[in-house]
């Protein structure tokens, strides 16, 4: 008996020691042989990080107003885990039904999809998922959506006495333009991703992008920062700052006036390109029709994100034969006082002959008329005898090719096009000497060929960007004007204007008369281009006698010019469409605001309602809107401040109840029309919104701006209603805005 208990202890003793020894060999494989492994494991359950999101940078015009920003966003999410929990405690809330017939209702999310969502499990199919966001539809939304659903989760957490009820809101960033619609095809979009699509966003996106950081640190159970623990930081690099040649104002016009244009005259597109012919820095560029980047996705814009401006060719009519015109003048060959036929010419033994537009009558005595008189009636057969007979095809060519045609500008927006040409017969050379024909050419391509002839004959790179700066450094990249090369000399670069200018001012024959502005010189010339059409079984191409491309293009003052605009129509519905009668009162509207947002005051002459040495102060003559400077009147009471104002003869808005002003829109200094209304702020309490109804989208911006106020701009045109809301301490400025007339 004592010898089997010995057998026994000594086994278990064994037993015991084998197991020591193993328990042993296994602390010392762990902490010994495979410790580099677990301490990686261990780090892993210590460490927690995250990620630091860097801000987009911004893009402003040039005077540093915001045309794109970092906004808040919130992302939708449901929590089926939770809500499952809630029906089971009370299935007569009928919580699933609420949430998903409110999501329905705000975000457009279908049902089926939602009920996806509310009950989605795990990969095990059994276990629900914590949390669950709405995608696409409630991902990245606006506060007002947010706000929305803020309040009804709060109706929720009523109905069910819990705060949590499965319903979240996940804040993130979006892309912001603060002013709707205006340089959409310039500034592009950015899409939820974060990627730049089409515009500037696409152009500079890894510039404005930037780089993300994160931070990493040791924690323990409570997921709190362990006091001496490791932590590796990476900072976020913020997206670069672009700032445009683009200014707001005059982008404000163009964008008024094309849009009234398009909704009179229905065409295919419309377009309007404005630039210092100085330094081709864009001022203003716009097409029609265009779209609203913070709704991009939204089916209405599918045909409107073409930025005609750099990426459709026309048959540029007349306006071209400012080429044509530069190139006789450079060689000497333009007599404005000879005499030629007008009327029509034959210029080859097997070709028709070209006509002039008023059916090849001609003008004048048995046609025969100067050359100036041939440019002011924009007449196709005085350019064939000055460019067919007198420049002939190899000088033509040259300076077609010398003004930038048949090869991109190089402007700084993605996706220009050009097409190349080649004038193999002479019907080709003949009908290129006024517009129609081979050369194909772009808007942009228009613009700085014309600015060329404005500047002293140097053809500039046209851009858009006027600097680019790093929000970390402080470094800042301008671009500087580009001369790509010397066309004409400066003396026939003035003598050109000068020719031009009568297109303009000869109110009896000039084609372009209708943008005559009293006051100012302005260049100009017309253009009425018939579009190309295939009829018959072989399609053969042909000319179309009711689909044309009408345009107008011009510079001011001829003396010194400021600005050089182009306005392009695509197929205007209207029945004998002419660059003089539908462009033309485009390009005066535009011009005539931009010369005075420029600062240039028209000089008028005593029959136009100009002064003299008797009369040092004008009136304006009828129909002249003229420019005074905004004085001083922040600080001043409402009282002082009206009398003021009403010596300038500007109108007056004020802003609140109190007795002092307490800032003025514009600002002093501002040069503007004094028909300009001037807003005076009283009063800064919080929400003390005045009535913005009738106000332009321009106005109700600027209001936004002076009130402190964020503005969602809905629509277009003018205010028609607004609505305030007040959500975490801040007012709101909801407005929906109508076409004109509408």
């Amino acid at each position: 008996m004592t010898k089997r208990i010995k057998l026994r202890t000594l086994l278990m003793g064994g037993i015991f020691s084998l197991l020591f020894i193993g328990l042993i060999f296994r602390v010392y494989w762990v902490q010994v042989v495979k410790a580099d492994f677990w301490s990686e494991q261990a780090m892993k359950t210590w460490i927690t990080s995250e990620f630091l999101p860097q801000e987009r940078g911004m893009i402003l015009d040039r005077s540093g107003n915001v045309l794109a920003a970092d906004a808040r966003a919130y992302t939708i999410a449901l929590g089926p885990k939770q809500i499952a929990a809630l029906e089971a405690k009370n299935p007569e809330w009928k919580l699933t039904d609420r949430i998903v017939s409110k999501l329905h209702i705000v975000l457009g999310t279908s049902e089926e999809r939602l009920r996806t969502i509310i009950t989605a499990k795990k990969d095990d199919g059994i276990t629900y998922l914590v949390q669950a966001e709405v995608r696409p539809e409630g991902w990245k939304v606006d506060k007002e959506v947010k706000d929305r659903l803020d309040k009804f989760r709060e109706e929720l957490r009523k109905l069910t006495n819990n705060s949590d009820v499965g319903l979240y809101f996940m804040n993130e960033k979006k892309r912001y333009y603060p002013n709707g619609m205006l340089a959409s095809h310039i500034l592009g979009y950015e899409n939820k991703e974060g990627q730049g699509i089409l515009g500037l966003e696409k152009k500079f996106n890894d510039d404005l992008n930037g780089l993300p950081g994160f931070i990493k640190y040791q924690k323990d159970g409570a997921r709190t920062q362990l006091p001496d623990g490791q932590v590796e930081y990476k900072q976020p690099v913020d997206g670069k700052n672009v700032t445009l040649t683009i200014d707001k104002e005059i982008q404000f016009y163009i964008e008024d006036a094309l849009r009234t244009a398009y909704l009179k005259y229905k065409p295919i597109s419309i377009t309007a390109i404005a630039a210092d012919p100085d330094t081709m820095e864009i001022l203003g560029m716009s097409s029609m029709p265009d779209f609203n980047p913070n709704s991009y996705g939204d089916k209405k814009y599918e045909n409107s994100f073409r930025n005609h401006a750099i990426q459709s060719v026309y048959e540029p009519g007349s306006t071209f034969k400012i080429v044509t015109l530069a190139g006789a003048v450079e060689e000497g060959l333009f007599k404005p006082n000879d005499i030629y036929k007008s009327g029509s010419i034959k210029y080859s033994s097997k070709d028709k002959p070209v006509k002039d537009h008023n059916g090849g009558r001609g003008w004048g005595v048995n046609g025969e008329i100067t050359y100036l008189d041939g440019l002011k009636h924009s007449s196709n057969v005085a350019f064939v005898k000055l460019g067919y007979e007198m420049l002939g095809k190899e000088r033509l060519i040259k300076y077609i090719n010398n003004f930038g045609f048949g090869q991109k500008t190089g402007i700084d927006l993605p996706n220009e096009v050009s097409l190349p040409y080649s004038l193999d017969f002479p019907s080709e050379v003949a009908t290129a000497t006024f517009g129609q024909g081979k050369v194909l050419v772009t808007p942009i391509q228009q613009v700085a060929a014309v600015a060329a002839v404005a500047n002293g004959g140097k053809l500039m790179e046209p851009h858009i960007v006027k600097s680019i700066t790093d929000t970390n450094t402080g470094e800042k990249t301008i671009t500087a004007p580009k001369v790509v090369r010397q066309v004409i000399s400066e003396e026939s670069s003035r003598k050109v204007g000068e020719y031009l200018e009568t297109v303009i001012s000869d109110q009896q024959i000039g084609t372009g008369h209708i943008a005559f502005i009293p006051g100012y010189r302005i260049a100009g010339k017309t253009g009425t281009a018939q579009k190309v059409t295939k009829s018959g079984k072989s399609k053969s191409e042909g000319y179309s006698t009711n689909r044309y491309v009408v345009s107008f293009i011009g510079y001011a003052p001829v003396e010194k010019p400021k600005i050089v605009l182009y306005v392009v129509v695509d197929e205007p519905q209207v029945d004998n469409a002419g660059g003089g009668s539908v462009a033309g009162p485009i390009f005066k509207d535009i011009m005539g605001k931009s010369l005075l947002r420029l600062g240039i005051e028209p000089k008028l002459s005593p029959a136009e309602g100009g002064g003299s040495a008797e009369s040092p102060s004008p009136t304006p003559a009828k129909g002249v809107e003229v420019t005074d400077t905004v004085p001083k009147v922040t600080g001043m009471t409402v009282v002082q401040a009206r009398e003021l104002l009403k010596e300038r003869s500007f109108p007056v808005g004020v802003l609140g109840k109190g007795d002092k002003v307490l800032q003025q829109l514009p600002q002093e200094g501002s040069v503007i029309p004094a028909s300009q209304q001037i807003y005076l702020l009283t009063d800064t309490t919080p929400g003390n919104v005045p009535d913005l109804k009738g106000l332009s989208l321009r106005d109700a911006l600027k209001m936004c701006s002076l009130l402190k106020v964020v503005c969602t701009v809905e629509g277009e045109g003018y205010v028609v209603s607004q609505k305030a809301v007040k959500t975490d301490g801040k007012w709101i400025l909801q407005l929906k805005l109508a076409p004109p007339g509408g």
